[in-house]
């Protein structure tokens, strides 16, 4: 990585950001990835975006499904987020979930969870845009979220 590269991801790691897993079945398996480069796009239609690297052995499996669910991670489920970035390995071991609207997971004990129709995605650096049009959405009240500020895990707290 070049210095110009290193001073970008060391600026914006300055920008906290929630942590998600985006999930999809293809072929009857369950696939995933953590992603934390996603944000709400449109209100009407109710669209958002996520972000994944073109390097991503997970997003084309993803991208094949046609639809997916971004899981939005609470606090505490660190361990979570690692298993599902790491590659090679059984990244659903011990996890719990239930198909959604779409036939994609959504993982217990998220602070919430949004099934998506894939819309649209995008070629741009070294990343996709995915666009996900929005075909339900649940979230559990009174949870707090798992944040990633300056290369590390946070957690919210009470001003």
């Amino acid at each position: 990585m070049s210095d110009q590269g290193r001073e970008f991801r060391r600026v914006l790691g300055g920008f906290a950001s929630g942590v998600t897993v985006v999930t999809a079945v293809l072929d009857g398996e369950p696939v995933g990835m953590t992603c934390q480069s996603f944000f709400s796009l449109s209100l009407d239609p109710p669209l958002i975006v996520f972000s994944p690297a073109r390097t991503s052995r997970t997003y084309p499996l993803i991208r094949r499904s046609g639809s997916f669910c971004v899981n939005i991670l609470e606090a505490g489920q660190e361990e979570l987020c690692r298993q599902f970035a790491r590659s090679g390995t059984d990244k659903w071991r011990g996890v719990g979930w239930r198909p959604g609207v779409t036939g994609s997971p959504v993982l217990d004990g998220v602070l919430a969870s949004i099934d998506c129709e894939l819309e649209r995605d995008l070629e741009t650096g070294d990343h996709y845009l995915t666009i996900g049009r929005v075909v339900d959405l649940a979230s559990t009240p009174g949870r707090r979220p798992l944040l990633f500020f300056n290369g590390a895990f946070e957690r919210l707290r009470a001003a």
